[in-house]
């Protein structure tokens, strides 16, 4: 991945055949949802000829600059959250600049092609033929997902060897899952089979190749940890301060991802205690030694969504002590993130991207990158992270209230 040169972009500006780029005048109005529509397009790559495509704001429609045009750190900001606010998934890759080009100011949004397509902004794919785009046809789907490489892969649509079609729950994919991910007018308009709406979607492999992927197995398996050994949670609530403390509550935690997440809720809320004061009050005050919302921000984020589920057995493992809880989620640091940056408002890279699709098209994530931003808001200093040595494990430790 390297920046454009300015030649490259100047012959790009100007070109108005070219379907690698995308000229506004400015970022009111329309402007921000055919944008994002652009950038989704781009990550597609249609065409396949593995360019950037670049979104020119502050040009007109020749190419020619908007006079007047001011490019801001206000809108720098919105653009660079078209990454980040949960409507393009997986996230794509991009880099938001300003650029001076021909003695003019423009802001400029430059696409990576996506390795594992398709992306979706709001449960459409979008892609682009020359200078036009639209909603990709059944044709244009196929060739995306015949695109993908597993070499280059993430690990979550990585096949599980051995597994079949029938580990995976045909009711609970067709009922919850797609209606979540695909748009409902697309639903009603679609006659694929069921095998190509589960290729479509990363389920499998291929159409001509129906093996699970692991992120198949994550969201829509019978059984998911038979076939990953550490796809599933370990919930104790320690009567103490330590792990040698009698166990007051245990629970193993098996299904889909989903379903864990599901049932963890319930174990953390019967497990929160409300305190109800009156002493000194004109009303009473109820509060609880958890935010629950909050709390359950670190879980998705932390112990589902940016867990490692390759090459360790390891469960997820939530310990609940009288003090704090812990959370263990198996796999450590990825990417941009580091031992140095971990827990850092706005560092955020993504180990299982399609995994992260899955679960905000399902609710339980509302807008990627925030998190942690969310648990430090309500928790503060209560908060703190580390990673463990040795057992390559993030620990997300979160102190009781006074």
């Amino acid at each position: 991945m390297r920046t454009i040169t300015d030649a490259e972009l100047l012959a790009l500006l100007t070109d108005l055949e070219s379907d690698r780029v995308e000229r506004k005048q400015s970022f009111k109005g329309s402007a921000p949802e055919t944008v994002r529509e652009a950038v989704c397009s781009f990550s597609n790559n249609l065409a396949g000829h593995d360019q950037p495509g670049v979104v020119f704001i502050g040009a007109k429609d020749d190419g020619t600059p908007m006079e007047g045009f001011a490019v801001t750190d206000e809108l720098l900001r919105q653009l660079a959250d078209i990454k980040t606010d949960g409507n393009l998934a997986p996230p794509p890759t991009l880099l938001v600049e300003k650029r001076r080009l021909a003695s003019a100011d423009f802001a400029l949004i430059t696409v990576w092609p996506c390795d594992t397509p398709p992306i979706r902004y709001k449960g459409r794919i979008h892609v682009r033929w020359g200078p036009r785009r639209g909603l990709a046809s059944a044709q244009d789907e196929r060739i995306l997902n015949e695109r993908r490489r597993h070499r280059d892969r993430p690990f979550d649509v990585q096949p599980v060897a051995d597994s079949t079609p029938a580990d995976l729950d045909r009711l609970r994919f067709e009922h919850e899952y797609l209606p979540s991910l695909v748009a409902r007018d697309l639903l009603l308009a679609n006659d694929r089979s069921y095998e190509q709406k589960l290729a479509a979607t990363k389920l499998i492999v291929a159409e001509n190749d129906p093996v699970p992927t692991v992120l198949g197995l994550l969201v829509c398996g019978k059984s998911p940890s038979d076939w990953l050994g550490g796809a599933y949670t370990q919930f104790l609530r320690i009567a103490g301060t330590d792990l040698t403390d009698p166990v007051g509550d245990e629970e193993v935690i098996h299904g889909t991802v989903p379903d864990q997440i599901r049932r963890l809720e319930e174990k953390l809320e019967a497990h929160n205690r409300r305190r109800v004061r009156f002493a000194g009050l004109d009303r009473e005050s109820v509060g609880e030694d958890y935010a629950l919302d909050a709390l359950r921000q670190l879980l998705v984020r932390n112990a589902y969504m940016h867990r490692s589920y390759e090459a360790t057995n390891a469960p997820v493992r939530v310990y609940w002590f009288d003090d704090r809880i812990e959370i263990h989620s198996p796999g450590g640091p990825f990417g941009s993130v580091t031992v140095e940056n971990f827990g850092q408002p706005g560092v955020t890279d993504y180990r299982n991207p399609n995994l992260a699709e899955a679960l905000r098209a399902l609710g339980y994530v509302q807008r990627f990158g925030a998190g942690i931003a969310i648990a430090r808001k309500h928790f503060g200093a209560r908060l703190s992270f580390q990673v463990q040595p040795g057992v390559v494990a993030a620990v997300t430790t979160l102190e009781a209230a006074a």
